[in-house]
C-alpha cells in the first residue's frame, strides 16, 4: 500500500492520501515478556483508579494482587509507560534541558469562553499484544476534545499531527502544557508561535492543572479501552475515534448544563444556563500556598478548582 521507493510522493503524502498517520507506519505487535504485558495491564488499571500512586504503593498493589515483584521492575514499566504518579515533587516532568521552557499564564485566570485556553496530555492505551500513546488536545471551557492521535512511541510527531488538526478546528488565546520534550520541542511549540497563540507550561507544584484531561483518560478507559480490549493500532484507533465523536457529540456533562461539549464549543457562548434555568458560574483557577483537598478523585496541593464535578 505504501511504496518507500516512491521519488514522487513522499511517504508522509502516501499516508496522508490514505488516511494513515505516519506514527503508525511501522507497527508490529510487541512480543517480549508476558508477564511484563499483564503487569503492565494491571498497573494501567491502578494508576487510572489512583494516579497519585508512586513506585512503591504500586508494588504492594500488584503483591495484594499475588504478583511478586519489586520496586525497580514496577519503576520500569511505568517508565516505558509513560506514567507517573501525579502529585507536587522534585522534578516531576523531565524536560529536555536544550529546550526553550515558557512562562506559566492561568494563575487567576477566569476561563469564560471556549478557545481561550487549550490543553494537551498523552496516555497509554493497551492493546493485546502491546500498548501504544494516545494524545488529546481539550478545550478547557467545553471539555470538547479538539484533536487526538495515536503512537507507538514518545517522538514528538504524533503530537504536532494532533496539534495541526486541531488548529484547522480553532485557535485558543492560550496552550497549556506541561515542560515533557514533546510539548517543548522547536517542532511543536514553532507550530503555535507562527498561529500566533500564547504558550503557556506547567511547573513545579501545577501538575493539577490538566485535571480535565486526567479525568478524559478516566472516562476513555473505563467506558472504552477496558471493554473493548483491542487487539492492534487499527482497532484502537477505529475505537477511539466512535469514542471521541461519542464523548464529544452524545455524551452530556453535568457541569455543562447537561449539554454536549460539541453543544458547548460550537456555541462559542461565554456562559449558558443549566437544566434549572440558573446560569452556571464561569470556570476560575486560584493558586493557593497551601491547600490540600481531593479533586476529581486525585489529591491535590495548591490548585482551587470552581467548578461543578462532570
Amino acid at each position: 500500500m505504501i511504496e518507500h521507493c516512491n521519488k514522487e510522493i513522499s511517504v508522509q503524502r502516501q499516508c496522508e492520501l490514505i488516511g494513515l498517520s505516519r506514527a503508525t507506519l511501522y507497527y508490529k505487535p510487541r512480543g517480549g515478556n508476558s508477564l511484563d504485558a499483564e503487569l503492565m495491564r494491571v498497573l494501567d488499571e491502578e494508576y487510572t483508579k489512583a494516579p497519585f500512586y508512586g513506585v512503591r504503593r504500586m508494588v504492594v498493589r500488584l503483591q495484594e494482587r499475588g504478583y511478586e515483584v519489586g520496586d525497580k521492575r514496577v519503576r520500569r514499566l511505568l517508565r516505558s509507560m509513560g506514567l507517573m504518579a501525579v502529585y507536587p515533587k522534585k522534578r516531576l516532568s523531565l524536560p529536555n534541558v536544550k529546550h526553550k521552557k515558557y512562562p506559566y499564564l492561568l494563575r487567576g485566570v477566569t476561563i469564560s469562553r471556549p478557545n481561550q485556553v487549550w490543553s494537551v496530555d498523552i496516555t497509554y492505551v493497551r492493546l493485546r499484544k502491546g500498548f501504544a500513546y494516545l494524545v488529546a488536545i481539550m478545550d478547557w471551557y467545553s471539555r470538547y476534545v479538539v484533536a487526538w492521535e495515536l503512537s507507538l512511541s514518545l517522538e514528538s510527531e504524533f503530537c504536532e499531527e494532533a496539534l495541526r488538526r486541531a488548529l484547522a478546528e480553532g485557535i485558543p488565546d492560550i496552550f497549556n502544557s506541561d515542560q515533557g520534550t514533546q510539548f517543548t520541542s522547536e517542532d511543536f511549540t514553532g507550530i503555535l508561535l507562527r498561529a500566533g497563540i500564547e504558550i503557556s507550561m506547567d511547573g513545579r507544584g501545577r501538575v493539577y492543572d490538566n485535571i480535565f484531561v486526567e479525568r478524559l483518560w478516566r472516562s476513555v478507559k473505563y467506558e472504552e479501552v477496558y471493554l473493548k480490549d483491542y487487539e492492534g493500532v487499527r482497532e484502537a484507533r477505529e475505537g477511539l475515534g466512535r469514542y471521541f465523536e461519542f464523548y464529544n457529540g452524545n455524551r452530556p456533562h453535568q457541569s455543562l448544563g447537561y449539554r454536549t461539549p460539541r453543544e458547548v464549543y460550537s456555541s462559542m457562548e461565554g456562559r449558558w444556563e443549566d437544566g434549572e434555568g440558573l446560569a452556571v458560574t464561569p470556570l476560575r483557577l486560584r493558586l493557593r500556598s497551601v491547600t490540600a483537598g481531593v479533586c476529581g478523585g486525585v489529591v491535590g496541593e495548591g490548585l482551587e478548582i470552581h467548578l461543578k464535578d462532570g
